[in-house]
């Protein structure tokens, strides 16, 4: 079973970061949602009514296995998937020339696909995905084989595109990047939606209540005269503290400060890819 009951909502506007193992069945999901698979459960539903043909013409699509006709010349390519959703031919044109240039693909729009650079062609796909100017936006692992230059710019597109109301979902396991871009996450793991919700729920669903202290010139071993606190981790004067419930922080800042010269003090708040870790463990 590829999926078990996944479900989860991407709302307009909104950058979704759909995150898990390989084989966890992302590609799977998306797939289904554009309509490649059938499921043998279930609904796919946009504005509320089920997703038909109609209905998929508005959307964008990035497969992780890239698309591109590599004989095909790169702008009459943009042009002609344009037109396959509806976009009347100058408008399409129009449309293709303003994406190759905020892309900054490098190449001349005249030529073949595939005389184009790995990198580029990643963007010429992206173009692919967005030159209709869709309503919602699916990404599969839209950042793999882009160089720091083309995730800026990526980013940049993305964020544009949820201010203008496009909804955006996008797979990837550049976790920094989900963190950075998204303000709702799922976790899938075995086909099934593990957790949902922005960064911040997950952080407090599953945080430590844990704190990093770092002295200069203190005894070594000084939280040990404060009940409730359990070192997680020390490195040269550096520690971090796991706080029973009970246990005030301004208590510890307060014997900190009486042990040296407090450099550093604040709580741990867990990065998405120890959530991730501790979700799929």
């Amino acid at each position: 079973m590829a999926l078990d009951g996944v479900s989860f909502t991407v709302p307009e506007g909104r950058i979704v970061g759909f995150v898990g193992r390989n084989g966890a069945g992302k590609t799977t999901a998306m797939r289904i949602a554009l309509g490649v698979l059938d499921a043998d459960a279930g609904q796919v539903r946009w504005r509320g009514a089920p997703v038909d043909t109609a209905a998929r013409r508005h959307f964008g699509y990035m497969p992780e296995e890239r698309g591109l006709y590599p004989k095909m010349r790169v702008l009459e390519q943009l042009v002609y998937l344009a037109r396959l959703r509806g976009v009347p031919k100058p408008k399409a044109r129009a449309s293709a020339e303003q994406l190759l240039a905020t892309l900054e693909v490098v190449g001349d729009p005249a030529a073949r696909v595939e005389s184009l650079s790995l990198g580029n062609q990643q963007r010429v796909q992206l173009a692919a995905a967005l030159v209709h100017r869709p309503e919602l936006l699916v990404l599969d692992e839209p950042f793999s084989g882009l160089d720091p230059v083309g995730v800026d710019l990526l980013s940049g597109v993305l964020r544009r595109e949820a201010r203008d109301g496009v909804a955006v979902v996008f797979s990837s396991h550049q976790l920094e990047l989900v963190e950075r871009l998204c303000e709702e996450v799922v976790l899938i793991d075995r086909g099934r939606v593990a957790a949902h919700g922005t960064i911040e729920e997950l952080r407090a669903s599953r945080a430590r209540n844990l704190w990093q202290v770092r002295l200069r010139g203190a005894p070594a071993q000084w939280w040990e005269v404060i009940p409730g606190t359990t070192p997680v981790q020390r490195d040269d004067g550096t520690v971090v503290l796991e706080l029973a419930t009970s246990t005030d922080p301004q208590r510890v800042l307060d014997v900190a400060r009486s042990a040296g010269d407090v450099l550093a003090f604040g709580r741990v708040e867990p990065t998405l890819q120890e959530l991730f870790r501790e979700v799929v463990s």
